[in-house]
């Protein structure tokens, strides 16, 4: 487990680092693809961790319920060292309904996370959309369960994403999140 240092390389109102990244639809997608949503939900995620896979149900709640919204999940882990993470393994989740986002996307060259700072997943980004680019709006938890059996009291990016998509300051906290470490190539 990690707790997620809130020393992000990406501060608030930075644009969001441009991708390339193939989907589990067969599509290549890039933060531009996105352009139509007023908001961008990128979350740094995995198959196998038991954090993110605590997430799936939020996460795809948001995908569906905010249609302003784009939730992207991007796949970094080595799937040498976690085979679970393979990008065959992500396309299964999304064909059998189990990770409904607006796009699942693989790092397999774990360029993107770095470009991000990412370090544990889950771990979340939200953008706004700024009709220029994506601008770095809240980068913390997606509730306040920090541990996968925890009940849910506070659905803290719900209501970031509401207070954004609204156009008002976000009233919450940007909070750590936690779960397993992104499993990196060897050097």
């Amino acid at each position: 487990m990690v707790l997620l240092e809130s020393d992000s390389e990406l501060e608030r109102g930075d644009a969001a680092p441009d991708f390339e990244l193939p989907g589990t639809d067969g599509e290549t997608y890039s933060p531009s693809s996105f352009d139509d949503y007023d908001a961008l939900l990128v979350v740094f995620t995995c198959n196998h961790c038991p954090y993110a896979k605590a997430k799936f149900e939020e996460l795809n709640h948001l995908a569906s319920a905010y249609e302003d919204l784009a939730v992207v999940g991007i796949n970094p882990n080595d799937a040498e060292d976690r085979p679970e993470d393979s990008f065959e393994k992500m396309r299964e989740l999304v064909d059998d309904g189990t990770i409904g986002y607006t796009a699942y996307l693989r790092d397999e060259s774990q360029a993107v996370a770095a470009e991000y700072g990412a370090v544990c997943t889950p771990d979340p980004f939200l953008f706004e959309n700024t009709g220029d680019d994506f601008e770095l709006a809240f980068h913390s938890r997606i509730d306040d369960a920090m541990s996968p059996d925890d009940d849910v009291t506070d659905y803290e990016m719900r209501t970031a994403v509401e207070a954004l998509l609204a156009g008002d300051d976000i009233p919450v906290e940007e909070s750590p999140s936690q779960g397993c470490s992104i499993k990196w190539k060897d050097a």
